[in-house]
C-alpha cells in the first residue's frame, strides 16, 4: 500500500454522544476525512472471562495509510474503552472523485 491509499477504519463506541465527540475531533485534526456514526450495533464478545452482549455504535472512519498512525494515536487517546476496536481495512477501489476528496480533506494534495 502507498501512503496516500485510502483506508477505512472501524471502531465501536458505547454511545452516539461519545462517538460523535471523537469523530468531530478526528475530522478537526485532519486525521479523518469523514466519520459515519452508525447506531443500532449489537456486539457480542468475550471480555475479562465473560461473554458480553452490548449495544454500541460503529464509527466508520475514512483516512489514508499515511495518516493511520496519527489516527490510531488519537483514538487511543480519546476512546473511553480500555482496549478499543481499531481495525484498518484497505479500500480495493472507489470513485476517483471521492478518493481525491478524502485526500484533500486530510490536507493532502492530489
Amino acid at each position: 500500500m502507498e501512503s496516500d491509499d485510502v483506508v477505512v477504519v472501524l471502531s465501536t463506541f458505547p454511545d452516539e454522544g461519545k462517538a460523535g465527540e471523537v469523530a468531530g475531533i478526528l475530522v478537526e485534526r485532519q486525521v479523518a476525512a469523514c466519520v459515519n456514526v452508525v447506531g443500532g450495533v449489537r456486539s457480542i464478545y468475550r471480555w475479562q472471562g465473560e461473554v458480553r452482549n452490548d449495544s454500541e455504535v460503529l464509527a466508520v472512519i475514512k483516512t489514508t495509510r499515511g495518516r493511520y498512525a496519527e489516527l490510531e494515536a488519537a483514538l487511543l487517546e480519546l476512546h473511553p474503552y480500555e482496549v478499543p476496536e481499531i481495525l484498518a481495512l484497505p479500500v480495493a477501489a472507489g470513485a476517483p472523485a471521492y478518493l481525491d476528496w478524502v485526500k484533500e480533506s486530510l490536507g493532502l494534495s492530489r
